[in-house]
């Protein structure tokens, strides 16, 4: 009996640090690629001890959060696009979090009111133009110009349904009104070349081939692109135009972060996101994406500072996401895929 009752007590204390260090984690969902957030998350790792567990996903990560309820071992959600960060807080699948350390990192534009999302980067939607065929566009160009007769048959994009689009058009309203930017959207499909199809990066391959003179496309594709040896090609075609500098200036989206409602590890989640929000891993998302860091202070890389300054929209991304419905609605409206 004694021979079994120290068995025991041996069992009993080797599981204790291996309870320990399971403690020791935090369980993030991402729909941003290994390649980008792995890097940090060993960073993180090895600052503070704490393991990283990690769900990629391409999409359906709110109908998953909504699925596993309160079972849910999700912590920390990294996203792109303020939309899909609206979606989350809209299904009441994320919680508030008050840190001091995020108030200071990330400016007040970038996060919501509420503090449920917070962003970690900024990346332009730009008007990509022919370098052959146009030229640079000039600081008095506008994404209004883009409904100009002069663009007719000159204009490639993705779906005007995509999140980054939606964003676009959910901007315009903020700005100018629904019936305005009604009028503007069927000015812009007026003047498209093809029907909207395929990705941002496509649309700069189309430009290359002649299928268009312009197009809409994130900031951080150019990046991609030039380091990207089958794509650099495309790259080389164009400049990268940031619309409305003598207006309201350019439309900024994110990619952010949001703390999961049923978070286990909430302690570790938020020191993850205080994380990913400071100087470290915010130089890395500049070096290897190809963004703006949202953290003032800390530098974009050499090869996206080379695209030169611009005046970025400073109207709040939390207005921006109340017109979304708003935007969507427009765009069936003049059927805008069609």
């Amino acid at each position: 009996m004694k021979k079994l009752l120290t068995l025991s007590a041996l069992a009993c204390s080797a599981l204790v640090p291996t309870a320990m260090a399971f403690a020791e984690e935090v369980n993030v969902y991402s729909y941003r690629q290994p390649f980008l957030v792995e890097p940090m998350f060993n960073e993180f790792t090895k600052e503070t001890g704490i393991k990283v567990n990690v769900k990629f996903a391409k999409k359906g990560l709110a109908e998953t959060l909504a699925r596993e309820g309160d079972l849910s071992p999700a912590d920390v959600i990294l996203t792109v696009d303020i939309s899909r960060l609206a979606e989350l807080t809209k299904q009441d699948l994320v919680q508030k979090v008050d840190s001091p350390v995020l108030e200071s990192n990330i400016p007040a534009q970038y996060q919501d009111t509420e503090n449920e999302w917070f962003a970690l980067t900024t990346r332009t939607r730009s008007v990509y133009s022919s370098r052959d065929r146009v030229g640079r566009l000039g600081d008095d160009f506008t994404y209004a110009d883009l409904a100009k007769p002069e663009f007719k048959g000159k204009i490639c994009t993705r779906s005007g349904k995509h999140p980054y689009n939606v964003s676009l058009v959910s901007s315009m309203i903020a700005h100018h009104g629904e019936a305005e930017t009604k009028e503007w959207l069927e000015g812009l499909k007026a003047n498209l070349a093809r029907k909207p199809q395929g990705n941002d990066r496509a649309q700069v391959k189309a430009i290359k081939e002649g299928l268009c003179d312009v197009a809409l496309g994130n900031s951080y594709y150019l990046g991609k692109m030039v380091n990207d040896k089958e794509q650099k090609a495309w790259a080389d075609a164009v400049y990268i135009n940031f619309p409305n500098q003598n207006a309201e200036g350019t439309h900024v989206n994110i990619s952010g972060m949001a703390m999961a409602k049923y978070s286990p590890n909430k302690e570790n989640a938020q020191k993850l996101m205080e994380f990913l929000s400071a100087d470290t891993a915010q130089s890395m998302y500049a070096e290897v994406n190809y963004e703006y860091p949202v953290k003032e202070g800390v530098k974009p890389s050499e090869l996206v500072a080379s695209w030169g300054e611009f005046k970025s929209d400073a109207v709040s991304l939390d207005d921006i996401a109340s017109y979304h419905s708003a935007a969507i609605r427009l765009l069936d409206e003049v059927k805008f895929d069609l």
